[in-house]
């Protein structure tokens, strides 16, 4: 959710802001700008509603200068147009890019425009510059220290890079809920919302902490807390190259995160299970010492990553024999829920920066629940630093918004969860070793799947004109069949619905006719005579059904039923692998709708304000 690149080097830094603009293209966004310091030093700016391609093509090689900042727009406040579009300027001389949302920028728009100073936005973010410039140019303070003076009067998140025309070899940087990482080279100093943006021209990184400002020249910088006292922030070297983000050979960013699960899934396991055992080191040194004490399990997440929640609190009551309750963050940091005595709260973000989940653990921390355990995919994220625990999962960059491998490896990563808290509870030694057994034939079982790719192809050509879909699945893949909606609706903008099986009759059948395809999860687990009864629920009603059912299921094809097979697979990490297909249902009938799978309309990567 919006993108932040700034430079100060001491060569013209416009190719690697908008290669970075490229770069952050994932994480969701509507309009795109750039502001440059030029030769001159006469501030460029060029914004535009729309892809950065688009921006790019405006920007003339005559536009060259050692400082600038750039941005791609997620709208909040005000209507996605190039107007609205970043970096934001103030009377030619301070320019700001801006992630994040300032909650009072009303009050303080209406105290500007008193004193004089014209609006050509309607975003929070203009406020910003407004104010800079009164502290900088009106009242004569240096870039830095307006920026602190301004950063006083605001409410809410922000991550902020702000340039002047008056101090041409300075960038500031300052973090408060939003993420930002400077950038260190030996040609100049980098900032940006991700490390992805900048890997070309750097892989060393320091990630500012909270209240953090940083004032960033050409030949050096200097990080201040909350505070306002000096700090040192670690420098850490990053182990991703400058071409992990790349598509390959493949059409989209999704189809090639799709294929890469069984190499995810593989690298997530790694060095975490030795002789049919889980290692618990793996969650952290005091691990051993925090799980002996835990009695239930709370989980807090959002959207893809709520769901691999749910299935995990299914495996934790029925084999550890653990409590466990799963909430969406936005609501648990609102209500007022009963604290737990030595329950764990689990977190689970691949970016690990997703502003109601980062709330949820701070309120939940702030209550007194517990010890926490955060599930991400980015360890320099803030979910990771401010966990007692961490089990990262190995799924590399993921770009597209729909998320695939991040969702398995998450399943992953809580399986070896619930086996280490299960062997203190109702686990025992053998069902230990079957489950590990389990988990590492999962990469092998993904593979089988992806085979199936070009008759799942054939069946997306039946949602071609079709604007509705249910979903269903019973016990554990009731969460599985919530995924393939959610990624339905995503990418390809069809209606889509989840119910557990058992409820048809409890409203659902109603919407059921020819019109509206019907997807089934049909495991062969204790439960299947069940959802076999469901099924023909809907197809006495003339629904077409499409099941995804293993090989020794008894689903017959008949004219209103349609059955792909898939390989046997065990009970516990059936949900993993029956994802798969629904994923590439998904991103097949995307293709067909011409969507842009990628980057659907109105949605981001990375959810960092509520």
């Amino acid at each position: 959710m919006c993108g932040i690149v700034g430079a100060v080097a001491k060569y013209n830094v416009v190719p690697v802001l908008v290669d970075g603009l490229k770069r952050l293209e994932y994480r969701g966004y509507d309009s795109a700008g750039i502001a440059i310091l030029n030769q001159k030093n006469v501030l460029e700016r060029i914004r535009t509603k729309g892809k950065v391609v688009e921006l790019e093509s405006r920007i003339s090689d005559a536009v060259s200068g050692n400082l600038g900042i750039a941005h791609t727009r997620w709208a909040t406040h005000g209507e996605p147009n190039e107007v609205n579009a970043h970096p934001h300027v103030c009377k030619n001389t301070v320019s700001v890019v801006h992630n994040g949302i300032i909650e009072n920028h009303e009050q303080l728009r209406e105290q500007q425009q008193k004193a004089g100073f014209k609006f050509t936005s309607g975003t929070d973010t203009e406020v910003i510059a407004h104010e800079v410039y009164a502290w900088h140019v009106d009242k004569d303070l240096p870039l830095y220290d307006a920026v602190l003076e301004t950063l006083k009067n605001l409410e809410g998140a922000y991550a902020l890079g702000i340039i002047s025309v008056k101090e041409p070899g300075r960038l500031i940087a300052a973090r408060s809920g939003s993420p930002l990482v400077i950038g260190i080279s030996d040609e100049g100093y980098f900032i940006a919302s991700d490390v992805a943006a900048l890997l070309p021209v750097t892989r060393r990184f320091i990630f500012l902490e909270d209240g953090d400002v940083a004032d960033i020249t050409t030949d050096s910088y200097k990080i201040f807390d909350a505070d306002g006292k000096p700090v040192e922030r670690p420098v850490t070297e990053s182990k991703l190259s400058a071409d992990a983000a790349d598509k390959g050979h493949y059409r989209h960013y999704m189809l090639k995160e799709i294929f890469e699960q069984p190499n995810a899934v593989t690298d997530t396991l790694e060095g975490r299970v030795s002789r049919g055992r889980v290692l618990e080191e793996a969650f952290g040194t005091k691990a051993g010492e925090i799980f002996d004490k835990v009695q239930g399990v709370h989980i807090i997440a959002c959207g893809t990553s709520y769901h691999s929640g749910l299935i995990a609190k299914y495996w934790l009551e029925s084999l550890a024999g653990i409590p466990c309750s799963v909430e969406v963050a936005s609501e648990f940091r609102y209500r007022k829920p009963i604290v737990r005595k030595n329950s764990l709260i689990v977190t689970i973000s691949q970016s690990g920066e997703t502003a109601d989940t980062l709330a949820g653990l701070r309120e939940a921390k702030r209550l007194g629940f517990g010890h926490s355990l955060a599930i991400c995919n980015v360890p320099e994220s803030s979910l990771v630093r401010e966990s007692d625990l961490t089990l990262m999962t190995h799924a590399g960059p993921e770009i597209g918004v729909a998320s695939t491998k991040a969702f398995t490896t998450q399943l992953v990563a809580l399986m070896l969860l619930v086996i280490v808290l299960g062997r203190r509870h109702n686990l025992d030694a053998d069902t230990e070793a079957d489950l590990v057994k389990q988990l590492l034939s999962i990469p092998r079982k993904i593979d089988e799947v992806l085979k199936l790719d070009e008759k799942i192809k054939a069946i997306s050509e039946q949602f071609a004109n079709k604007h509705h879909a249910l979903f269903l699945g019973r016990g554990t893949h009731y969460p599985v069949a919530m995924e393939g909606a959610l990624k339905l609706k995503e990418i390809s903008y069809i209606h889509a619905e989840a119910y557990p099986a058992g409820e048809l009759k409890h409203g659902p059948l109603a919407l059921v006719d020819e019109d509206m395809p019907v997807i089934a999860v049909a495991p062969n687990n204790e439960l299947l005579e069940k959802l076999k009864s469901n099924l023909q629920e809907v197809s006495a009603r003339g629904g077409k059904l499409i099941v995804f059912a293993d090989t020794d299921v008894d689903v017959k094809a008949t004219e209103n039923v349609q059955v792909l097979e898939m390989a046997p697979v065990e009970d516990a990490v059936s949900p993993i692998i029956h994802t798969i297909p629904l994923q590439l249902l998904s991103y097949h009938v995307a293709v067909l709708k011409g969507t842009d799978i990628d980057q659907p309309r109105n949605l981001a990567k990375s959810v960092t304000v509520e």
